[in-house]
């Protein structure tokens, strides 16, 4: 990875992250990705990957359960060299679990009173029930003439809890609704494996990414507290991650994101600039989540997680349209 950046920069003067993001954005050539580190694999780590012990006495495996994860003894957690605080964890969700977390963010949490990006141009009325306006459409048979794209295909981004101000970069105490119970007791049970107990989610940004989606480069401070963590959750769709150092100028590290994979940031990783070039469908090893529908059904009992109907996941599936080889959205949560 310091190779490729230390011959890209040479090119010109443009700062190594813009040209690194550059090289894995574009789509003529595609980029070369064996320099991309995987964690599920360890390819391409260059040595970097350093294997983490979390603590499993923090959750008990009822606890991890009740929201859909392994016990944390089975997690495979990691670090980078050259980052301290920052830990990445492979997957740790069970089987059939995922399905429930998607069909959150594609039908409940994008409801009023939460905020998303079409509220920007349209009436509150008209964003009202986005799942229910837009179900039909995308459970019917797909047209071979072009139809308008329903609201939940038009879906960028919902805020929850404290709703972050895109213009000003700010969060306000005057603009704040509930934080979904479910998704603070999910990210509870990591924060507390990672060192970080009494965690409270108070705001969390969903990204919805389509094939073409990209997430420019940009560091994370408009929260008040830098000494509390961001955790990163993703679903759906494989993506490229770059992280990067405290200045522009430093080269970043590549990674892949997988469906299930978690991200946490802490301490001098809090303040790193970071970015998403590029949307990938998944590996097929990593493509359980596309079946997994058939395996909530056999989730733990008394937990947090419901059954996804048939119905549901049909329509969650149609978001198959929005990305290549019947994938679903990258879905990325930022807590």
């Amino acid at each position: 990875m310091a190779k490729m950046a230390a011959s890209v920069v040479a090119e010109s003067g443009e700062d190594v992250f813009r040209k690194m993001f550059k090289f894995y954005k574009r789509r003529e050539p595609p980029p070369d990705l064996k320099e991309v580190t995987d964690f599920s694999s360890g390819a391409a780590s260059g040595g970097k990957i350093v294997p983490l012990k979390l603590d499993p006495a923090a959750v008990s495996d009822e606890d991890a359960a009740r929201v859909g994860l392994h016990p944390v003894r089975d997690w495979r957690a990691f670090g980078l060299q050259g980052y301290p605080g920052f830990i990445f964890i492979s997957n740790p969700f069970l089987r059939g679990s995922q399905a429930f977390w998607v069909r959150q963010c594609l039908k409940t949490y994008p409801q009023k009173p939460n905020v998303c990006n079409l509220d920007m141009h349209m009436s509150p009325c008209d964003t009202q029930d986005i799942w229910a306006r837009s179900a039909q459409a995308l459970r019917s048979p797909p047209s071979e003439k072009r139809q308008p794209k329903t609201l939940l295909e038009r879906l960028r981004w919902v805020t929850l809890g404290y709703h972050y101000n895109w213009d000003t970069k700010t969060y306000s105490a005057n603009s704040y609704t509930p934080f979904p119970p479910d998704l603070h007791m999910l990210s509870s049970r990591i924060t507390a494996a990672c060192g970080f107990p009494g965690f409270r989610s108070e705001a969390a940004i969903l990204n919805y990414y389509r094939s073409d989606s990209s997430l420019g480069i940009h560091v994370d401070e408009s929260e008040l507290d830098h000494s509390r963590p961001l955790l990163s959750l993703s679903f759906g769709q494989s993506a490229i991650f770059l992280l990067g150092g405290s200045q522009r100028q430093d080269p970043p590290t590549a990674m892949f994101m997988h469906s299930g994979d978690v991200m946490l940031m802490s301490g001098p990783s809090r303040l790193l600039y970071h970015a998403v070039p590029r949307i990938l469908p998944p590996p097929r090893q990593h493509a359980a989540f596309l079946d997994e529908l058939s395996c909530s059904c056999a989730l733990p009992t008394a937990n947090v997680l419901e059954p996804v109907s048939q119905e549901d996941w049909d329509v969650c599936s149609r978001e198959s349209s929005l990305s290549p080889l019947n994938g679903r959205p990258k879905l990325r949560l930022l807590i």
